[in-house]
């Protein structure tokens, strides 16, 4: 019997209205936001569905992505096995350095068919579950603060206590007005966590973060940019709060230096800089070596992308300390699933379907696409 085959790849460019301007320390976000989805189709007729979203202060642009899927990765895809995904990502590597996001969206269609094929989620072909269901991180980023606590005021008692608050964009003083008021209405009700997104100068960071520990924050996410490792890791010396790297830790190589120079207590581990499923798995694998737990960050992916990311924490015991996978639900004004990935009492629900566990709204992308790739 012939191995089914990679038969027809059709790309969209997608950019979506949200919600809510977004303050981030660095790459501030408002108006839309740019993805690129990707459809296989086999040689059986099975289909898969992939999402590249990168972000142009991070990994790059929407638009290199939709170019690298094009022109520089269709070309090694095309009449590949299905099945062979660790082959046909490691061509891929070769064929192409970087576009880890594009990449990314490749494997998710690729696992995506295999799991509907054999009729088990992603999260099977990577192990098995060891979790159903994933605490929701809310992102505290919006320039308006009495916006977010309104948002707060309805979101807390539905069970969602998990809050991120983005510091370093306003004034440090701002800042710690808005955590008091944060302690002061919820107190002990809610987990806070601080992102710099590398915000800080490392001169003089640590006054401030010794300032931000009196609001009891889980962690303290990448105050300064990223190869301040040297800094990095004298907050973790100084500090009884665990700091996490996140744009310090993009793959195996990085996370190899964070450990050996103890720069962080933890890691954010997103697809979007993994570069693959497989890859992420393999970065927890050296820091559940290491101790550091594992938190399920995103850049501004749709529901496509996102139940990727939940099918890989589901089977990924380290990614331990929630994800913030919040956007269809909170920011984007629409999303391209018929139905979005289930939230319930401040927890995200891994779909149990073959796969990706999701629908595809056909109708959704095309009304939405301002570039459609029928090749």
């Amino acid at each position: 019997m012939s191995a089914v085959v990679v038969e027809r790849l059709r790309l969209f460019f997608i950019e979506s209205p949200i919600k809510m301007a977004r303050l981030q320390g660095v790459g501030n976000v408002k108006g839309t936001v740019k993805r690129v989805l990707v459809e296989l189709t086999a040689s059986d007729g099975l289909v898969g569905w992939g999402e590249a979203a990168p972000w142009e202060v991070f990994t790059g642009t929407a638009e290199a992505a939709l170019a690298a899927l094009d022109v520089y990765l269709r070309p090694v895809l095309m009449g590949r096995p299905v099945r062979r995904v660790r082959e046909t990502m490691a061509l891929l590597d070769r064929a192409l350095v970087g576009h880890a996001e594009a990449k990314v969206a490749i494997e998710m269609a690729l696992l995506d068919i295999v799991g509907k094929a054999s009729g088990l989620s992603i999260a099977d072909l990577l192990g098995g579950r060891v979790r159903d269901t994933i605490p929701l991180s809310f992102s505290i980023a919006d320039p308006d603060f009495e916006a977010d606590l309104d948002r707060m005021r309805k979101m807390v008692p539905a069970g969602n206590t998990i809050y991120k608050v983005k510091t370093g964009v306003k004034p440090h003083k701002e800042d710690l007005a808005h955590l008091a008021a944060m302690r002061g209405e919820f107190g002990d009700t809610i987990d806070l966590r601080l992102d710099y997104n590398q915000a800080l100068k490392p001169f003089g960071a640590i006054k401030i973060l010794r300032d931000v520990v009196a609001f009891a924050p889980t962690f303290i996410e990448q105050p300064v940019p990223r190869d301040n490792l040297a800094a990095m890791a004298s907050f973790v010396a100084a500090l009884d709060t665990p700091i996490l790297a996140d744009e310090s830790c993009f793959d195996a190589r990085d996370l190899m230096d964070v450990i050996r120079l103890q720069a962080a207590d933890a890691i954010s581990v997103k697809l979007m800089k993994a570069g693959g499923l497989l890859k992420a798995q393999a970065i927890m694998a050296i820091a559940d070596t290491a101790g550091l737990p594992g938190y399920g960050g995103t850049l501004w992916e749709g529901g496509i992308g996102l139940a990727a990311g939940t099918q890989l924490i589901a089977a990924t015991p380290g990614i331990s300390l929630g994800c913030e996978f919040y956007m269809p639900h909170h920011v984007l004004t629409e999303d391209v699933l018929e139905e979005r990935v289930p939230h319930r009492n401040g927890h995200v629900v891994v779909p149990d379907g073959p796969g990706l566990g999701i629908k595809v709204s056909e109708a959704s992308i095309r009304a939405n696409a301002r570039v459609l790739d029928e090749r």
